[in-house]
């Protein structure tokens, strides 16, 4: 229980210091902007308010101006219910990326960074 108190306040600490310190979004066109806000209605981020990799992957998505819909993974969540259904664990962050009429699950900060970078940079 302690433990779980001391992570959760952690986790909020360091979502504050995020918000204070991300910088600046990449600037776009008006029309390239319309064009990835178009793009990245396919894309779904699972996530936790208070995980550093969620954080993380949340501040890649800010500096390079993705609107993404993040979803709550958290207890009681229906999304929590989706993601393990479709992507077969209950791990964030998970990034849904829907193409061609099929669904991909992309978990690991690392690679969601790197996946949107080469797409979206």
């Amino acid at each position: 229980m302690l433990v779980k108190f001391i992570r959760n306040l952690l986790g909020v600490i360091i979502a504050i210091m995020d918000l204070a310190t991300r910088g600046t979004k990449l600037k776009r066109s008006l029309e390239k902007q319309q064009q990835v806000n178009d793009e990245v209605k396919s894309l779904a981020l699972y996530q936790f308010f208070a995980c550093p990799f969620c954080i993380k992957t949340r501040r890649a998505m800010y500096k390079l101006n993705l609107p993404i819909d993040k979803r709550s993974a958290s207890q009681g969540s229906p999304f929590r219910d989706e993601l393990l259904t479709g992507g077969g664990q209950v791990k964030v962050p998970c990034l849904r990326i829907e193409q061609d009429g099929k669904v991909e699950w992309l978990y690991d900060s690392t690679e969601i960074i790197r996946y949107l970078q080469t797409r979206f940079a």
